[in-house]
């Protein structure tokens, strides 16, 4: 399979990284010398420099060839122009990155389609929809909604003081029935992660992934010993878009929010626009600035600025003074895994979402992913197709490969977590957590 990435920026080039690790032949193509020398010297892939609007470009690129085109650079115009000259150079599918609101909305569904654009993303957007499910559940590090939102993944480190940390998954689940509705997909620990078994027990420091359903949640809060309520507090750090699209949902829901932004003219312009929302103008950095708005007064503090030092410095003087929950973003993806273990509540990028939809798109049989960063485990949603192996089989009987854990089965209006004699049928939505071995030989059964 051969895939064009047009934009070698922090998305890009991360989009190009698990391209090409799943062995897929991929062709990038940026207009800046700097950038594409970066991936041209870290990846094993085509590197093309030039404007991917440009047919002698995107031929040089293998746009013959080609069978998705990922247009991510940071110019709407330049993506949506990509997307048409790659539909008449014959390319299947195309993913365009569009950050204006007028060109994501209803009323532009008629130039999209004229463009020939497949799937539409907003890497902000995800990131801000990311924040908001994490703010809801705190104490997640975690969270992952598959299945049309009928199913959730939660990460959580456990910590010492934690009611599981000595006790097996089997304990757990005896001391929960008959309400046991939920699933210990993953447990990472020490920089291993595997798929555990029901002997296996709980240790303090360890990331869990549990998957339940949706009306589950609260119960699934309570047993991981997380707060239940959402918080009514909130500072967040740094006013870029991001921030701005996770302030006035929050500001809608009754939160008293609080963005702090450094540059004068857009913390002028938020003011503007977020009625509900207190700006102020300040470095997140300085300490007297975090001091002035009693930092440790805030339920929970989101440092979202474009500086993962920034964040990080920010995230750890919130903790110091007694904040609620911490969350940052990271743009170097070799940090988050050790933020939440110096102790930042969660921490996330705005590429692995994107990532994540490209990858459905290429793996054509699966109807969603999730990665976690933190190990090699990947959660995999499929469609059971007609005719499948998987279409009337009971998982018991399923010659599942080895490292691959059923998760939930989504039955029409119908959702439970995946038994032994849970029975599937053509159309139904299967949640499965996936080593990298058995992710390369599950898709088969479902198509």
């Amino acid at each position: 399979m051969h895939v064009i990435v047009l934009g070698a920026g922090e998305v890009g080039s991360y989009v190009a990284e698990r391209l090409s690790r799943q062995g897929i032949d991929v062709a990038v193509i940026e207009n800046d010398p700097d950038r594409l020398a970066a991936v041209e010297e870290k990846l094993d892939v085509m590197a093309i420099l030039g404007s991917g609007t440009h047919p002698g470009v995107l031929k040089r690129a293998g746009v013959g060839r080609a069978e998705l085109l990922v247009a991510v650079t940071n110019d709407d115009e330049v993506n949506m122009m990509a997307s048409l000259a790659a539909k008449q150079a014959g390319v299947d599918r195309t993913l365009v990155r569009l950050e204006a609101e007028e060109l994501r909305s209803e009323a532009a569904a008629e130039l999209r389609r004229v463009v020939g654009a497949d799937l539409v993303i907003d890497p902000d957007q995800e990131a801000a929809r990311d924040i908001l499910q994490l703010l809801e559940m705190p104490g997640a590090s975690e969270v992952e909604v598959l299945a049309g939102g009928e199913v959730l993944i939660v990460g959580a480190r456990l910590t010492a003081d934690s009611s599981l940390v000595g006790k097996s998954l089997h304990e757990v689940a005896t001391e929960n029935e008959p309400n046991w509705e939920f699933l210990f997909g993953t447990i990472s620990r020490g920089g291993e992660t595997i798929i555990p078994r029901g002997n296996h027990e709980l240790q303090a420091d360890d990331m869990v992934r549990v998957l339940c359903k949706r009306q589950a949640r609260r119960r699934l809060m309570d047993v991981l010993d997380l707060a239940v309520r959402a918080p009514r507090r909130v500072l967040l750090l740094g006013g870029g878009r991001t921030a701005e699209l996770v302030a006035l949902p929050l500001a809608r829901r009754g939160a008293e929010v609080v963005v702090i932004e450094q540059d004068e003219a857009r913390a002028r312009e938020l003011s503007e626009k977020l009625h509900r929302v207190t700006v102020l103008r300040g470095d997140i950095t300085d300490a007297e600035v975090l001091l002035d708005v009693e930092v440790g007064s805030f339920d929970a503090v989101a440092a979202l600025t474009g500086a993962d030092d920034a964040n990080i410095i920010a995230c750890l003087f919130a903790i110091s003074q007694g904040a609620g929950e911490t969350l940052a973003i990271a743009h170097r993806l070799e940090l988050l895994p050790m933020l939440t273990e110096i102790g930042i509540d969660a921490a996330l990028s705005p590429r692995t979402a994107t990532a994540d939809r490209v990858i459905s798109l290429v793996r054509g049989e699966i109807a969603g992913v999730a990665t976690f960063l933190e190990g090699a485990v990947e959660i995999l949603e499929y469609e059971v197709a007609p005719g499948s192996v998987a279409d009337g089989a009971v998982v018991s009987e399923m010659d599942l490969p080895e490292g691959v854990l059923l998760g939930a089965v989504v039955h029409g209006d119908t959702t439970e977590i995946a038994r032994g004699r849970s029975k599937l049928v053509a159309g139904d939505h299967v949640v499965a957590f996936a080593m990298p071995t058995g992710a390369e030989r599950i898709g088969r059964l479902f198509a």
